[in-house]
């Protein structure tokens, strides 16, 4: 989901979805609930829980989250044995050319995906030398802030921020959790409200969208609705 270079156009990616705005008195209200408390819950629920992508390790991990800018993770995981079958690890991706991995990318953008894979895994050279810091992955081409969110969380290493996809953007301005609809300023308000040890709520939030706070929600069965804002308003 990402447009080109280490921000992904995150600008003319989310101005593409509609934003939800509260009232004041409502801002006022949700700024009264203790969230590191309120969240718990929903952290039980899926903070274990593996991302979409059917990767077996970090490497086709790391290709994948590259390869499922502006696609679908269903069809990422769809595409991604036969890609693994070509390209098993760092070394014979490091040797291909752009126009090699060609036939394995049907999918939107697949030039540059193409370039950014190659020169990723030249840079890295091996499996064992994938980078676990969020300094060290968005260095890479093609993998902006929500993209190394992704791979810290699944690979076990310690939270450096939190994960905001669009599913992030509309359930955590549903909560009223967060006052703006910019990615990046929803990502910074997360941090300051929760402890770090609480900032793996991005992808909760996410599972919670995908399943429950879709486009049209599913408000009554919802295990925030004691706290959310839209559910007050619209109940």
């Amino acid at each position: 989901m990402i447009q080109s270079g280490r921000h992904f156009g995150m600008v003319s990616f989310w101005s593409r979805f509609p934003q939800e705005k509260y009232h004041k008195t409502t801002c006022i209200m949700t700024s009264r609930i203790n969230w590191a408390k309120a969240v718990q819950p929903l952290l039980k629920e899926y903070g274990n829980t593996k991302h979409p992508l059917d990767y077996k390790n970090v490497y086709q991990l790391i290709v994948m989250v590259v390869l499922s800018a502006r696609d679908t993770d269903s069809h990422i995981n769809q595409l991604a044995p036969a890609f693994f079958k070509a390209f098993p690890h760092m070394q014979t991706l490091a040797k291909a050319t752009p126009q090699r991995l060609f036939p394995y990318m049907p999918l939107r953008n697949f030039g540059k995906k193409a370039e950014w894979l190659i020169e990723i895994a030249s840079t890295i050279k091996k499996d064992g030398n994938i980078p676990l810091t969020l300094e060290q992955l968005t260095a890479l081409p093609g993998i902006g802030r929500k993209s190394a969110n992704v791979i810290l969380r699944e690979a076990g290493a310690p939270a450096e921020g939190v994960i905001v996809d669009l599913h992030v953007v509309r359930v955590a301005q549903r909560l009223g959790i967060v006052t703006s609809a910019d990615p990046k300023k929803i990502e910074q308000q997360l941090m300051e409200i929760l402890p770090q040890k609480d900032w793996g709520i991005g992808m909760a939030l996410s599972f919670l969208g995908r399943e429950i706070c879709r486009p049209k929600p599913n408000c009554p069965i919802c295990p925030m609705k004691k706290v959310c804002a839209y559910y007050r308003e619209n109940k």
